[in-house]
């Protein structure tokens, strides 16, 4: 059951970003260059461990880090790096795992279809490609991994000032990765699929962010 929602979780956020995508409205003038950092926390997908290896559904931290350029009023692109700490469920194999990831992402401004939530408020999405490289910690650091993504995501930001904004992202990122063979290959590792909520800060590093 989880497994599906999180598969609709996807498609629905990448099938979404087209929609607004092709809808082609005229949207406020946003930050053409902007950084970002998020801290948050993650849940791994349980079918991503071996058996006796299964790692907590909730998890602290998720580090989250990007530059965004916006190419046009609506559309961008932005570079992300992201870090998160998985650890194990109590009663199983005592293990560690450092999942990072780096992913080059479109970025569609969707605040003017959520235009009710206020004109201080501003509303991403965010969809794109990505590898996810996986190192376990402790007595496991052989089983390290490395496997593609592609991550798609929605962020809700609150300006502060011209220049600078809160935002809350919710993300899952989808691992096409191969069964670990032998099993063994999988103690204290993890090859599957991730999601993270995170809180965070935008900068505009080109002038001003939500403007008149």
């Amino acid at each position: 059951m989880a497994s599906n929602f999180k598969r609709y979780y996807v498609k629905s956020c990448i099938v979404f970003f087209f929609i607004v995508l092709v809808e082609g409205a005229v949207a406020q003038d946003t930050s053409t260059f902007k950084a970002q950092i998020a801290l948050g926390v993650n849940g791994p997908s349980q079918e991503g461990f071996v058996p006796g290896f299964e790692g907590q559904q909730l998890n602290f931290p998720t580090v989250n880090l990007g530059l965004q350029y916006m190419f046009k009023p609506r559309l961008g692109a932005k570079l992300d790096y992201g870090f998160n700490r998985i650890s194990h469920q109590d009663g199983t194999q005592e293990f560690k795992v450092n999942y990072s990831r780096v992913n080059a992402q479109f970025v569609y401004d969707a605040s003017r279809v959520f235009g009710f939530l206020g004109a201080r408020m501003g509303t991403f999405v965010h969809a794109g490609p990505g590898l996810s490289l996986i190192k376990p910690l402790g007595n496991y650091t052989e089983n390290d991994t490395s496997y593609l993504n592609i991550m798609a995501g929605i962020e809700l930001h609150y300006g502060i000032s011209d220049a600078f904004s809160l935002y809350l992202d919710g993300s899952y990122i989808n691992g096409f990765s191969s069964d670990f063979d032998p099993l063994s290959d999988g103690y204290g590792s993890f090859n599957g699929n991730l999601w993270t909520l995170t809180l965070g800060v935008s900068i505009s590093l080109s002038g001003c962010y939500y403007c008149d």
